[in-house]
């Protein structure tokens, strides 16, 4: 018995990596900045969202892990062979911009975290755009991972910062498995803020990296099942972060009327006096983690995307040479990210954020609907196709994805 515990914690150890990966960068700095908001502003009566998402991010995740696992095969690969280069081109084209937009929110993360701490983005932008590419340029897909496996764990930080705010255990919890009462639907508010906490949890790129992660890794069939579990762990930990930033911000900034922040590093400057030196330290070394973390995969998502789309090499187990547009594509939308955060104003770069957030929201149903059309195929999966349970979680996610979109560009109109 002790033998084949061992044996499968082992086995899941080897695999663990693209599905707790995935699931922690999409706590990036938008993320934090939208859980932060929903705290400070509505306390814990938006956590009820955190254990049906956590549901959904599950199921979407680990049909990427599955098709990965069962093709060999990234998303963008098995999407222009299915469906054609034209349809995949134009899927492309939307993804880098909507992940430049994504690029230059995890700048602003970088620059305001290190800002709490004096440090100027004219220093400090510049510096981790050069480390975030050095690190993927000079690095193997091993290195690389062990580094994002290591800014993984070091969210636990959000979870000592929500112990230090000393919020109310009981109305926190009861909030989590309550809905809350009829009349908050009533506050316009509200329900943007609900559809913001969909938006930034489940994200298109997240997709097109874990399936490329997993076929790059090399993880086969017989190891599905420790594959699966890589994605559920976490799925399971980044949403419990997510809940404990909600949770902190709630005790804290919410408590004593503080609701409207700009940016996720007002949140650590104003929950300073509040919670104390500590709990500042460790939400704004936080962030800055979150940032970085996410200002390497992003570029690395879409350019193994695009790679994959295109049929053109990829990977960070290849030299500059042996993959140009990987690399090039990757250098680029990091100095644009980079470049457009030091140029830029404040106000500009806020509104720059919210309109990254929007972007994910009309592209992901998008993405999900391909990925439900491939992997019920039974020529491409064989017996490893989605569930009738499975195929119901991810359609009512599509389509609850999609009218909380709607509802959101609606109220984006004048006079709504």
């Amino acid at each position: 018995m002790l033998k084949r515990w061992r044996t499968r914690i082992l086995l899941f150890l080897a695999v663990l990596g693209p599905g707790f990966i995935t699931a922690n960068v999409d706590n990036d700095s938008g993320g934090i900045f939208t859980y932060s908001q929903a705290g400070a502003k509505y306390g814990y009566n938006l956590l009820w969202t955190i254990i049906p998402i956590t549901i959904a991010l599950i199921v979407v995740q680990e049909m990427c892990a599955r098709m990965g696992v069962v093709t060999g095969k990234g998303l963008s690969d098995l999407i222009r062979e299915e469906f054609g280069l034209r349809l995949t081109f134009v899927l492309m084209v939307a993804l880098v911009f909507v992940n430049y937009t994504n690029v230059v929110t995890e700048f602003i993360g970088i620059a305001g975290s290190l800002h709490l701490f004096h440090v100027t983005k004219f220093i400090s932008v510049p510096l981790c755009a050069l480390l975030v590419w050095f690190m993927v340029v000079r690095g193997d897909y091993k290195s690389t991972e062990k580094i994002f496996l290591i800014a993984s764990v070091v969210y636990i930080a959000y979870i000592f910062t929500g112990v230090l705010s000393q919020p109310s255990w009981h109305d926190a919890l009861l909030a989590t498995v309550q809905m809350p009462k009829e009349s908050v639907w009533r506050n316009k508010d509200y329900v943007y803020m609900a559809i913001g906490i969909v938006g930034t949890t489940i994200a298109p790129w997240m997709q097109f990296y874990l399936q490329s992660s997993v076929v790059e890794k090399g993880i086969r069939v017989k190891d599905y099942a420790a594959s699966r579990l890589d994605v559920i762990v976490g799925s399971f930990f980044t949403d419990l972060v997510a809940w404990f930033i909600i949770v902190a911000c709630a005790a804290t900034l919410f408590v004593h009327g503080m609701g409207e922040i700009k940016v996720a590093s007002d949140a650590a400057e104003a929950m300073r006096p509040l919670a104390g030196d500590y709990a500042f330290v460790l939400f704004a070394f936080g962030l800055f983690n979150a940032s970085l973390f996410a200002a390497s995969i992003l570029p690395l998502s879409t350019s193994y995307t695009v790679c994959e789309g295109l049929g053109l090499e990829s990977g960070v187990d290849k030299s500059f040479r042996q993959a140009p547009f990987f690399y090039w594509l990757y250098t680029l939308l990091i100095a644009g990210g980079a470049i457009t955060v030091l140029l830029l104003p404040d106000a500009t770069l806020i509104q720059f954020s919210v309109a990254s957030q929007v972007l994910n929201g009309i592209l992901l149903p998008v993405i999900i609907i391909l990925m439900l059309m491939l992997i019920n195929r039974s020529d491409l999966m064989g017996n490893y196709k989605n569930s009738r349970l499975w195929n119901l979680i991810a359609w009512a996610t599509s389509i609850i994805v999609i009218g909380l979109t709607l509802v959101m560009l609606w109220g984006m109109i004048p006079g709504h």
